[in-house]
């Protein structure tokens, strides 16, 4: 028989004294809500969960378990899709939830700054802006229960990437712990700060290898005045882009959202209810949901109307509606919004987050549609996403009455499709999910070599005892 890690045990009792005894758990029944992710694929073990109250005591428990060599996971609302907010299943790591970290710490309006915890709820975020007569932007299906820490970690994008930018673009500063418990601080409220590199790109987008998010600085913007959405059914991609390209023209920045959704998807949504109804007249192939917002006065409907009545001249539009209240915008984005939770219930889905150059995405799609049939008769393809900045969540269900199982065990032979569809037209195996344990070994073989190499350079630097996220992205 092995002798008890009296050492581990020590640790967890030294944690225990930064946090409280009740804020360490190793129950599995207390566990179980940490180590999983909510579509299964990914399970874990782990020592502990621990729930630190704040950035001095994340700080005090990562220099520990730098010194005692053992492995952090970090995890925020646990809504990950690829795996790296979830440990392995050697039950060696902690996960460290930041859930507890959950302050506002101030609101400036007139600097359209607004400084967080990482674990503030981005559907949070959003409320306290509005409260402030302001808007935090960043949007996305699981906005109720991911939190501002994980957004900055994946560099989550959402429905309004067109106008604002991903989560890079929203952050103006930010608290990390370092792998040896230092603290670095860059909450600052400036828009220009030329005062060397700017680390904090560093961190956003490192899925938690480099370094913990505790705090960040967020861009606000004046809320819209007038908002004016439509729902727009046309035959293809290519319609949809020359739409897109036609309401840029006409409408500029107010251009703030570009949803493309294929029929096949409104359909997996209606099957459902959850109150979603289909708002046009007759089925289309595809759709857009389409949003301009403005902080001016000015009518946006005439703008979206003229838009539209140009579109249908053109031929690149079939039918739409213009929402006339705002029970029946909620409606249109209820469509959108519901597009993943639907596939559950059509059995297996092999999923895709990519991007690939905006005037690509039709031609891309096409040669998805082919391929994926050809290799699999009957596999259904859904892929729809912000059409806006090419990022296509590209998601292949399994054929009608076929083996779930079997269907999923394909899923490397329609990853080798797609992401070599997504190399043709030089894009991204991930636009904005991460790359965790999902892409990690895929990695190697789309990235740079010289870029991969400073990567790992940087992990070895940063975290040379590799603590954090240990087996994440590299």
């Amino acid at each position: 028989m092995n002798a008890p890690d009296t050492r581990r045990d020590d640790t967890l009792a030294e944690i225990a004294l930064i946090v409280g005894a009740g804020n360490v758990l190793t129950a599995p029944e207390d566990m179980q809500s940490y180590l999983v992710e909510e579509r299964g694929l990914y399970k874990g073990a782990a020592r502990a969960i621990v729930r630190p109250a704040d950035t001095a005591q994340v700080s005090r428990i990562v220099a520990l378990c730098n010194a005692r060599g053992v492995g952090i996971v970090p995890q925020g609302g646990n809504t990950g899709l690829v795996g790296g907010q979830i440990p392995s299943g050697a039950g060696d790591e902690i996960v460290l939830s930041l859930r507890r970290l959950d302050r506002i710490r101030e609101i400036d309006a007139k600097a359209n700054a607004m400084t967080v915890e990482a674990g503030v709820v981005l559907q949070r975020a959003q409320e306290e802006a509005d409260r402030a007569n302001r808007l935090f932007p960043l949007s996305l299906a699981a906005e109720g229960s991911c939190t501002i820490g994980g957004n900055l970690s994946t560099n989550a994008g959402g429905v309004a990437a067109i106008a604002y930018g991903v989560a890079r673009d929203l952050a103006l500063g930010l608290e990390v712990v370092l792998a040896d418990g230092r603290v670095m601080s860059t909450l600052g409220k400036l828009k220009k700060d030329n005062t060397g590199y700017d680390l904090k790109n560093l961190f956003i987008g490192a899925e938690g290898t480099l370094g913990i998010i505790t705090a960040a600085v967020l861009k606000l913007f004046p809320k819209p005045r007038a908002t004016a959405t439509a729902f727009i059914g046309l035959a293809s991609p290519h319609a949809a882009l020359d739409l897109l390209g036609l309401a840029q023209e006409r409408a500029g920045a107010d251009v703030k959202s570009f949803e493309l959704s294929p029929r096949i998807g409104v359909d997996f949504v209606l099957r459902r209810g959850a109150g979603a109804r289909d708002p046009l007249a007759a089925p289309h192939a595809w759709y857009v949901l389409m949003e301009l917002a403005s902080q001016t006065d000015g009518s946006l409907e005439t703008t979206i109307e003229t838009i539209l009545s140009e579109a249908v001249e053109r031929g690149f539009v079939e039918d739409a509606v213009i929402a006339a209240s705002l029970d029946q915008r909620l409606d249109f984005w209820r469509l959108r919004e519901l597009l993943s939770e639907a596939q559950k219930y059509e059995g297996g889905s092999i999923k895709h987050d990519v991007s690939v150059p905006i005037s690509s995405a039709p031609a891309f799609l096409d040669d998805v549609e082919q391929a994926v049939a050809a290799a699999i008769p009957g596999a259904r393809l859904v892929a729809f996403g912000h059409l806006g900045d090419g990022n296509i969540h590209c998601n292949v269900s399994q054929p009608v009455g076929a083996d779930k199982a079997a269907f999923l065990a394909r899923w490397s032979e329609v990853n080798a499709i797609v992401h070599g569809l997504v190399a043709k037209y030089a894009g991204s195996i991930s636009a904005e999910h991460g790359i965790g344990v999902l892409k990690r070994d895929e990695l190697p073989h789309v990235k740079d070599p010289v870029a991969l190499d400073l990567m790992r350079t940087l992990k070895k630097t940063l975290d040379p005892n590799n603590i954090l996220n240990p087996g994440k992205v590299l």
